[in-house]
């Protein structure tokens, strides 16, 4: 009982602390705000050498809304950092509307496949708003957080 005790305790730290991007995830196709597909690694090349703030949300859900202002003060705090904003909206239209409606500034990526696609999967994710944080070197510095005064968030931006 204790080596299972050990082993789920030793899992659950290791998929807290992931630190890449699995091959599934970063071959994942996204849209563009311009409707171009392109995979999540070729996202991530553009912005290589710099740290990227990646907030994952949609314009359906509450927390995200009234998470979005705090998260562009945090944007015109850290101008050298990258904002990727990623949408789970079921639909563009709806994704493109919010960006407007709610004044997200930043990169936008539309997910397709949405919460069961390789990306949202790698990344166990169960709940929005989600951010993280790649650092200069490509790694995930950051791996969950769903506030924006996250200790762990503010001193990954850093």
């Amino acid at each position: 009982m204790k080596t299972l005790i050990a082993l789920l305790l030793f899992v659950t730290f290791a998929q807290a602390q992931q630190k890449t991007f699995t091959e599934a995830a970063l071959s994942e196709k996204f849209l563009s705000e311009n409707s171009a597909e392109i995979s999540f690694s070729e996202i991530l090349q553009q912005y290589k050498g710099k740290t990227v703030f990646i907030d994952i949300w949609a314009s359906w859900c509450k927390d995200c809304i009234v998470g979005m202002p705090k998260v562009q003060k945090l944007r015109e705090e850290n101008p050298e950092v990258i904002f990727l904003f990623l949408s789970l909206d079921k639909e563009t239209e709806s994704w493109r509307h919010g960006i407007k409606k709610y004044g997200v500034v930043g990169e936008n990526y539309f997910i397709p496949a949405g919460w069961k696609g390789a990306f949202c999967s790698s990344i166990d994710l169960d709940w929005i708003p989600r951010y993280m944080v790649v650092d200069t070197g490509g790694e995930i510095s950051l791996y969950k957080a769903i506030e924006t005064n996250d200790e762990n968030l503010l001193k990954a931006l850093k």
